[in-house]
């Protein structure tokens, strides 16, 4: 079986679902003809033509104003933002409109919604295009956040975004496109969303990440006895995994890029805080990006944590 990286597997369940299902549409800059930025939907035009796969103007507001009002008629939009960063003029049609459909209608309605991007650090990218705000839409009610680290959970995670009643904000690590290869068949099953994976056993220390840093905090691990569980939906995220597992450990540490303040690692530590602190035998720590703006290329691998800064996390728990 052939070895498929991150872009692929979502192609795979963009198609399969596009086959599915009729009122699943594509919209988005050049995700038609160019296949998007990164080429995640190269060949869905060709496969399903302009009336399913279409390109729109470099109007971000306008394509997620479009997106929900194709939702409320009945269709399933997946759109594509190019960067996370260009996503910020069009927080208002997420935040006032997607975001509260169910809501305003009493739950007559529902805004089936996918709204795609790349996100995070890594690629070398200009300003904009390497953000990591992922803790913005978790404190949004109404939408669910999904970051896939592999491709067999980037495809299962996306054939269950699709299939959601509500918006989706799917967020994928730019710098894994092509990093992670897996086996990957075709036709594999959707994976639920709210649900972490342990993706390695451990006794000693319980390490919370998703997408890029899940990696960086697996290479770090070594000469640790870690429980490094991959978050994937990042909201609502998976509490009785963490809870299970901080019980067994007595030890959190919490890693990701977006910057320190206010990060969903807050979150999860307050969690785990009000939920477990009996269980705990030293206090949680979070290693995160610092509370600056993400810096240009040049300064990229200073700001983002790196495996020095995660194992001194874990030596710090396991001293205390």
């Amino acid at each position: 079986m052939a070895k498929t990286n991150i872009v692929q597997a979502i192609n795979q369940a963009l198609t399969e679902e596009m086959e599915r299902d009729k009122d699943v549409v594509i919209l988005g800059e050049d995700v038609g003809r160019d296949g998007g930025v990164f080429r995640v939907t190269e060949g869905l035009l060709d496969k399903f033509g302009p009336d399913r796969v279409m390109d729109t103007p470099l109007a971000e507001l306008g394509i997620l104003g479009a997106a929900v009002g194709m939702a409320a008629y009945g269709l399933k939009p997946v759109v594509e933002i190019q960067f996370m960063g260009f996503i910020y003029s069009a927080l208002e049609q997420v935040f006032s409109h997607a975001a509260r459909v169910r809501a305003r209608s009493r739950g007559r309605f529902g805004c089936q919604l996918v709204v795609r991007t790349p996100y995070g650090i890594g690629i070398k990218a200009p300003e904009l295009h390497s953000e990591s705000a992922e803790a913005l839409f978790c404190h949004m009610p109404g939408v669910k956040v999904v970051v896939p680290s592999t491709p067999l959970n980037a495809k299962g995670l996306m054939l269950s975004a699709i299939r959601d009643p509500d918006p989706v904000i799917f967020l994928e690590p730019s710098r894994l496109y092509r990093a992670v290869k897996s086996e990957l068949s075709e036709g594999g099953a959707a994976m639920p969303l709210g649900k972490a994976d342990i993706y390695q056993e451990g006794k000693d220390i319980t390490v919370v990440a998703w997408g890029t840093m899940l990696h960086r905090a697996a290479e770090a691990s070594e000469g640790f006895d870690c429980e490094i569980i991959d978050l994937m939906t990042l909201k609502p995220f998976d509490e009785e995994a963490i809870l299970a597992s901080v019980k067994k450990t007595g030890r959190l540490v919490v890693v990701h890029e977006a910057t320190r303040m206010c990060g969903l690692g807050a979150e999860i530590a307050a969690f785990a805080a009000e939920e477990a602190m009996m269980h705990l035998k030293s206090p949680v720590i979070r290693v995160a990006g610092p509370d600056a703006v993400t810096p240009m290329a040049r300064l990229e691998d200073a700001y983002m944590p790196d495996a020095a800064r995660i194992k001194r996390a874990y030596e710090t728990v396991m001293e205390y």
